[in-house]
């Protein structure tokens, strides 16, 4: 679903959005993994505001730091995106492995760009930053192709990177001038060209500008959870959000969105997983086409004490696609749970009737609750593994009616948003398991003198 919204005439627009791949926590080294990139955002935004005329409050650029907590992140990351003027990927190998990183890059690239003026090189709204040197062959397609010269930034960052400049004393000159150089980039790309505001998107939705992973790795992840603005009597809005991605069952041991804690995990067994309301799902699940990748529905029993939602469950459980696995979550340490234990667990029945006569008592999967974090993360992998085990053998189903799945050379590409209906090619049965530009307005050289980012032929680039 998309929202077409504007900030009004007198709205602000950052300049700029740092995409960056988040560092994770180690035990093994102390404080904020996003330090140093934090430190880079804050010189990057004085140095804008020193090289523009922006007034006092608005701001110079747009980080996500620490937002993938709470209620709405995911709205203002996409607000941000749809409305920022530059993109500015800060490479690293972490980067081009996030699934996050890539929704991002997709959704800014999503708008047109109109060069001031105009000239026969290619319009782009993207510049790069290496926050580590990288060599041109490990790049993406879609970065590679990008024009863009790093060696105006100085010779000690095309060889070690931001992240060095910022750490070590040594090149502190170094940084500055990296810093000031790529601010000016950001201005000048700003000022010479024209991208309108675009839509505000859910990005988590988007597919991704990054290579596809194989149909094995992805998982798609939906939830059915009730909102805070609409609740059933009983129950209070300690555990929800504006949306039903930001259900927290398990509060108090867990303030962070389920979805977040199913990510993590889905990540640690190796696949790319996306996220997505049910009600966004349903309509692709609930037709005769074939899935694209296996998924888990996560179910909040609450949710179907309404009726309209309750409806798409039962029409969904007649449907029995055995390519999604049914995780529901129960808080047993929840008195409002405790006291409408009996109604629900009845609600869950009687809209899951299929489901519950046609699964084996070993692979239940949670159809009794799982009353703790721990016993959660603990059956999603087993989730997961059935859920594989059904999208490999989905062609069987109906008697071995189903339709063929074509050859793997044409599984996972597709030019819009990824669904659950364009038939993929085989995988194997759980992961891990063996088997058998930007051009460059301010130098008249688009070129790179950058020895591992090189440059690609600009007739391989077409205009947004």
């Amino acid at each position: 679903m998309s929202v077409r919204e504007g900030w009004g005439e007198d709205a602000p627009r950052p300049y700029f959005f740092l995409s960056y791949a988040h560092t994770p926590a180690n035990s093994q080294v102390d404080g904020d993994p996003s330090h140093w990139v934090h430190q880079l955002y804050k010189d990057l935004c004085a140095a804008v505001m020193e090289l523009t005329d922006l007034p006092e409050g608005e701001p110079p650029g747009f980080m996500d730091r620490g937002m993938h907590l709470g209620e709405g992140w995911a709205d203002r990351i996409a607000e941000a995106l749809a409305h920022c003027r530059v993109f500015v990927p800060l490479y690293s190998p972490r980067y081009f492995r996030s699934v996050a990183c890539g929704q991002e890059w997709d959704a800014f690239a999503s708008r047109p760009v109109y060069r001031i003026p105009r000239n026969s090189g290619h319009a782009s709204g993207i510049v790069p930053a290496l926050w580590v040197t990288l060599p041109q062959s490990s790049l993406p397609p879609v970065a590679s192709r990008l024009q863009f010269n790093h060696s105006d930034f100085g010779q000690d960052y095309v060889r070690e990177g931001l992240y060095a400049l910022l750490k070590l004393n040594y090149f502190r000159d170094a940084y500055d001038l990296a810093v000031h150089r790529l601010a000016q980039r950001i201005v000048q790309v700003a000022e010479q060209t024209m991208i309108p505001v675009g839509r505000r998107e859910d990005f988590l939705t988007r597919p991704g500008a990054f290579d596809d992973p194989a149909p094995s790795r992805q998982l798609r992840i939906a939830v059915l959870a009730c909102e805070s603005e609409n609740l059933p009597p009983g129950r209070s809005a300690d555990s929800y959000g504006q949306s039903g991605l930001d259900w927290q069952p398990y509060r108090p041991d867990s303030s962070r969105p389920l979805v977040q804690h199913a990510d993590r995990v889905a990540r640690q067994l190796g696949f790319h997983p996306s996220i997505h309301e049910f009600e966004d799902e349903v309509a692709s699940v609930l037709s005769a086409e074939e899935p694209t990748a296996p998924g888990l529905l996560l179910l909040d029993r609450w949710a179907l004490l309404d009726p309209a939602r309750r409806e798409l469950v039962k029409a969904f459980d007649q449907r029995n696609p055995a390519w999604i696995s049914l995780l529901e979550p129960w808080n047993a340490d929840d008195p409002e749970c405790q006291r409408a234990n009996g109604e629900l667990l009845s609600a869950a029945e009687e809209a899951l009737r299929h489901r519950r006569r046609d699964t084996r008592p070993s692979l239940r999967g949670g159809f009794d609750g799982l009353p703790t974090l721990d016993s959660f993360e603990a059956e999603l992998p087993r989730a997961a593994q059935r859920a594989i085990y059904g999208f490999n053998d989905r062609g069987k189903q109906a008697g071995g009616k189903g339709p063929a799945a074509p050859s793997r050379g044409h599984a996972g590409h597709s030019s819009g948003r990824p669904s659950l209906r364009t038939a993929p090619g085989h995988s194997p049965p759980f992961p891990g398991e063996p088997t058998g530009t930007e051009d460059d307005p301010g130098t008249d050289d688009p070129g790179s003198t950058d020895p591992d980012i090189s440059q690609a032929d600009p007739a391989e680039e077409t205009d947004s």
